[in-house]
């Protein structure tokens, strides 16, 4: 850090033509909030607040906030809080990715634009904690990450429930036949009861450990329960360390854009797979490493999945709860696990090393949630990449969550050209398909929709009267994490671009082969390009102006985290 470099309210002087009135006129609209000229001569931790009455997620972020500015005024800093975007999953239209770029923006720019030292960075909700990541690295300044935490389960009629992979298991039931309205409307009444995020291994669980495995956040942070008193500690350790970082020469040093390199990304996807994380997460990271020049290696993604066992025991994939990872050692227990694969020389923002920590970290685990790796839940990782003549660029399947019988297989293509579409025919009694076809969504992409999580397609009313659990579901779209099934996401380039899955018509064949990590559309050039000179783009998400004209004209597509070209790093 530069030692001729201004601290606290001096910090980034707004710019009048002179630098002292400056210095006067902000010391002085400071103190008409009351401050003293001793706290005022303190370095300063930001600290982002992040809810929002749309935002079930942070429902617990004002005790988070005042929890740390303990911790940050215990170190002799001063916490001053700042709003940025929120991001609440299930209240934005048309999906809340769509908003991730947009809030990385708004953190990097508020970050460095006003004169803080440190910021802590607060939040949880699925694509928060990428955005506060994204905007924390390009700002370039110190920083620690604070998740929000994972909400507690509820019950109904005796069996536990947690949000969301539980309403997804009642929901499909209720499509069925199986559940009637008054059942179906009294688990909706318990499946989120308390603040925090998903309680199952959904995205904002898959991002909070991964934000602990690159070395971003507090050992043991990730897991700890929204309602856990431990939560609170957790923050006020976070605001003290933020302090630290503010108040150290050295600090500087800490920042993520210098924790962040190869080795500390390939020890982020050997966990992603040993906790059979969200698909959604590759899109993060891939976004995550494009601000510091790094890419997402597919063939990387692959050649790890096939040598790291899955681990954790939680739902979607498993039987347990996040209150049961944190209960069990949480990610601690996760990295030990995992230590002879890990990287352990790797920095992180305490100033110690992965493997110090992992030295210092209680040796207890409860083996029914993190299993040793001599008894993994599987000896292969939770996801893998695919490619082939459908997927030129890539696509995803989280093979942990699919069923095995369905991994080799050539099918009939049932195409949707977009969620309108789906929306009015998948239930259609009179809907040709069978429980071996291809189920095809077009037009859920970057540009042509925001990548919703639409990729779980649902199964089609008729067949799931007739008791299918699973079929092939293919998509550029998203999944939430807490879904299941053989669902190909992320196909790149999106059918939007007029790529082969924008090309595929009713009734195509398709193979799908796993073991060959291919996604293949078995038609002839000759008629594709046919086809390809027919194509019509379809309108996009809407783009005459402001940010989703931003996005539609810098977007990027999966296999580069759907980031805007103008943001990434060299």
């Amino acid at each position: 850090m530069d030692k001729n470099k201004k601290r606290g309210l001096l910090n980034g002087l707004t710019h009048y033509g002179d630098p002292d009135f400056a210095a006067y006129l902000r010391r002085s609209f400071a103190r008409s909030m009351g401050y003293s000229e001793e706290m005022l001569n303190r370095p300063i931790v930001g600290i982002t607040w992040t809810a929002s009455g749309f935002n079930n997620c942070h429902r617990g972020v004002p005790q988070l906030v005042e929890a740390a500015k303990r911790g940050v005024l215990a170190a002799g800093a001063l916490p001053l809080e700042f709003p940025v975007t929120s991001l609440g999953e299930v209240f934005l239209n048309p999906t809340s990715l769509l908003y991730r770029n947009l809030m990385a923006m708004d953190v990097e720019e508020m970050v460095r634009a006003q004169p803080m030292d440190s910021v802590l960075l607060v939040g949880g909700c699925d694509k928060t904690l990428p955005a506060l990541v994204m905007g924390g690295i390009s700002a370039g300044k110190p920083a620690v990450v604070l998740a929000t935490g994972p909400m507690s389960t509820g019950r109904y009629h005796g069996e536990r429930l947690g949000a969301c992979t539980d309403c997804r298991r009642f929901w499909a039931q209720y499509r069925a036949g199986g559940l009637d309205d008054k059942q179906i409307r009294e688990i909706e009444g318990n499946l989120a009861t308390t603040q925090g995020t998903c309680a199952v291994m959904g995205t904002a669980s898959t991002m909070a450990i991964l934000c602990e495995a690159l070395g971003l956040m507090l050992p043991g942070g990730a897991a700890v329960p929204a309602v856990h008193a431990d939560r609170l500690r957790q923050a006020e350790a976070s605001g003290l360390r933020a302090a630290q970082l503010a108040m150290d020469e050295k600090g500087g040093d800490l920042t993520f854009d210098k924790i962040i390199d190869a080795k500390v990304a390939e020890n982020a996807l050997r966990v992603l797979l040993a906790i059979s994380g969200s698909t959604n997460a590759v899109v993060h990271l891939a976004s995550i490493f494009g601000r510091l020049g790094l890419t997402l290696d597919m063939d990387l993604l692959n050649h790890l999945s096939e040598e790291t066992p899955v681990l954790v025991d939680l739902k979607p994939t498993g039987a347990h709860y996040m209150e049961d990872l944190h209960a069990a050692g949480g990610a601690p227990a996760v990295l030990r696990a995992l230590k002879h694969q890990l990287h352990l020389d790797v920095m992180t923002v305490t100033g110690k090393t992965l493997g110090e920590l992992l030295d210092e970290s209680d040796p207890w685990v409860d083996p029914r949630v993190v299993r040793p790796p001599e008894d993994p839940i599987s000896p292969q990782g939770g996801l893998v990449a695919l490619s082939g003549s459908l997927a030129p660029k890539g696509a995803i399947l989280k093979r942990a969550a699919a069923t095995p019988e369905l991994f080799e297989r050539e099918g009939r293509a049932v195409v949707f050209s977009s969620l309108e579409d789906l929306s009015a025919r998948i239930d259609d009694p009179d809907l040709d398909v069978t429980p071996d076809d291809f189920l095809v969504l077009q037009n859920a992409g970057p540009l042509a929709s925001g990548m919703p999580e639409a990729g779980y397609l649902p199964i089609p009313a008729k067949l799931a009267r007739a008791g299918v659990k699973d079929m092939v579901r293919i998509s550029d779209a998203r999944m939430s994490g807490t879904a299941f099934g053989t669902i190909v996401l992320h196909v790149s380039p999106e059918a939007a671009l007029g790529s082969p899955l924008g090309l595929v018509r009713n009734g195509d064949r398709i193979r799908l082969s796993v073991k060959e990590r291919r996604l293949d559309l078995l038609v002839e050039e000759a008629e594709l390009a046919e086809r390809r000179a027919a194509f019509t783009p379809p309108p996009g998400v809407g783009a005459e102006r402001g940010w989703r004209r931003l996005w539609r004209d810098h977007v990027l597509q999966a296999e580069d985290g759907v980031d805007l070209d103008l943001l990434r790093g060299a």
